[in-house]
């Protein structure tokens, strides 16, 4: 509602200056001191002759006070206003009421579509830590673009073909490390341990690695037989990811993969070859991209097994082509930086300059401190599981309380995501941090648990208050300065959801407001 008191401000400057609403809408903002008042408006940015400040109290002198503006002064080149607070929390809390759960939300990308690619593991290797990252900040980058009117795909690309596959299908029957019990009752667990015996096996005898690639060429060929146990280990393992997702609050619309794009990689690779950029370096093909300081890199084997960068340009054609995007975001860690600036410079190369604009890389630092203290890959659901469980050995320190919860297992479950998923949240996105489960899991400062204590409070509040909430009451009796303070950061509440669709930096607005507003409501 506070852009109805920027509307009054713009709409006086104007009648008296002669600039433009929209200029003067760009100069308005909070001051820098709260005593000065609720907007400051930055004179010299309205670029009118004169000196500033002469002109600000010339301004400040002509504009009235009204049912929205209460006091106007000036503090040199500022013109500062205060706003009638009153019908700020009326039209707030009025409109609170009106559009309930869709508070905030916008239809500012309303007819655009995105697609948002983000988590892609890959199956047989390990669902670890360093996923994690790239999954909580893709389904945010999701969440924030629905709540401004975006259409959403979220798909999540896995590592689903390749030689591995036939490693891992030798190893599975032919020197039989496979457990079909072990495979259904954790597929993830299980494939990777095979991955891992097949591949010492492989060191003592090099002929497993021969015999993997005549398996996966069976499975390229279409052989039924090849395919049925790749086919068993892909849908095992999505069944079994989509259960560890759940946990996090997180679902796709779209489980795709490298298997998916066999033939819009054939098409790319003709794209490439008539695009005359490639060169031939021992046999293999590569295009020099040094005149654009992106170094070169190799798009064909010597055998002409074609590497990653054919298959992403495949699969960017053959998504733009099946979901006809405005968008396409790639949610992956700044390791990636380089070969994801190729993959967009090769596409305009080849002529699809206009995809290659629709393309877009949203980073990510590294998350540290997860690995064991023997430096060995520790799983997405063993952290997810000792989370819990510290979450819940926290919350039985206060026995009372730990009384009166239901299901204490489902309860830590979610406190420790919310520790989880708050700790990210706390962090740079592009900057690398280190994961502290002690400092995390604390009912005090800023963290996730203490974000769903300060929820459960106000819930209690609710329940045992045997009061409706209602508009119907007499608002100038809540004359509390706290009261001044909530209402002011939920009605900046939708300019936050607008702008966190801009910058796609948690921390930076989402998590802010979260920790203003948690800080406000204890004090």
């Amino acid at each position: 509602m506070s852009a109805l008191f920027k509307q009054e401000i713009a709409r006086q400057i104007s009648a008296l200056s002669g600039v433009q609403t929209d200029k003067v809408l760009e100069a308005i903002a909070p001051p820098r001191l709260a005593e000065h008042g609720d907007f400051a408006v930055a004179v010299p940015r309205l670029r009118l002759p004169g000196n500033p400040t002469a002109t600000a109290t010339d301004l400040a002198s002509r504009m009235e006070k009204n049912e929205l503006l209460t006091a106007i002064s000036c503090q040199g080149p500022f013109i500062n206003i205060f706003i009638n607070k009153q019908r700020l929390m009326q039209l707030t809390l009025k409109q609170v009421f009106e559009t309930r759960e869709t508070f905030g939300q916008n239809n500012s990308g309303a007819g655009k579509r995105v697609l948002v690619e983000y988590s892609s593991p890959n199956i047989a290797k390990p669902f670890h830590a360093g996923h994690l990252r790239g999954t909580i900040i893709g389904n945010y980058v999701v969440n924030v673009l629905k709540a401004n009117g975006y259409k959403t795909i979220s798909m999540n690309y896995l590592g689903d073909w390749g030689k591995q596959y036939g490693l891992l299908a030798v190893g599975y029957q032919e020197l039989g490390l496979g457990d079909d019990a072990k495979l259904k009752e954790d597929p993830i667990q299980h494939l990777f341990e095979v991955y891992v015996a097949v591949n010492k096996a492989a060191e003592v005898d090099p002929a497993i690695h021969d015999a993997a690639r005549a398996y996966f060429k069976r499975m390229e060929d279409g052989d039924v037989q090849a395919l049925q146990l790749w086919q068993r280990f892909r849908d095992l393992s999505i069944v079994r990811y989509k259960d560890t997702y759940s946990r996090l609050g997180v679902s796709f619309d779209v489980y795709s993969g490298e298997s998916q794009v066999n033939e819009a990689t054939s098409r790319a690779a003709n794209m490439l070859t008539e695009s005359g950029l490639l060169q031939d370096s021992d046999g293999a093909k590569i295009i020099n991209l040094e005149q654009y300081k992106l170094g070169t890199t190799v798009i064909t084997r010597s055998d002409g097994t074609p590497l990653y960068l054919t298959r992403d340009v495949g699969a960017a054609i053959a998504r733009d082509e099946e979901f006809h995007f405005d968008k396409m975001i790639y949610v992956v860690g700044n390791q990636q930086d380089q070969h994801l600036t190729q993959l967009f410079k090769i596409l305009e190369l080849i002529g699809l300059e206009d995809l290659s604009k629709r393309c877009e890389h949203i980073n990510y630092g590294m998350v540290k401190g997860m690995a064991t203290r023997k430096g060995e890959v520790k799983f997405l659901d063993d952290i997810l599981n000792e989370t819990r469980e510290k979450a819940h050995n926290q919350m039985k320190k206060n026995p009372v309380k730990y009384a009166q919860i239901e299901d204490p297992e489902y309860v830590s479950d979610i406190v420790g995501m919310s520790a989880v998923i708050i700790q990210d949240f706390g962090a740079r996105r592009i900057k690398d941090y280190e994961f502290n489960m002690e400092r995390n899991l604390s009912f005090e400062g800023d963290t996730g648990p203490y974000l769903q204590y300060t929820h459960a409070r106000l819930c209690s509040i609710e329940r045992n208050s045997d009061i409706s909430v209602s508009l119907n009451v007499d608002l100038s009796l809540l004359t509390e300065s706290c009261v001044a303070d909530i209402i002011k950061l939920i009605d900046q509440y939708p300019e936050q959801v607008y702008q966190a669709a801009e910058t796609l930096e948690p921390r930076r607005h989402s998590l802010r407001s979260c920790w203003k507003l948690n800080q406000t409501l204890v004090t």
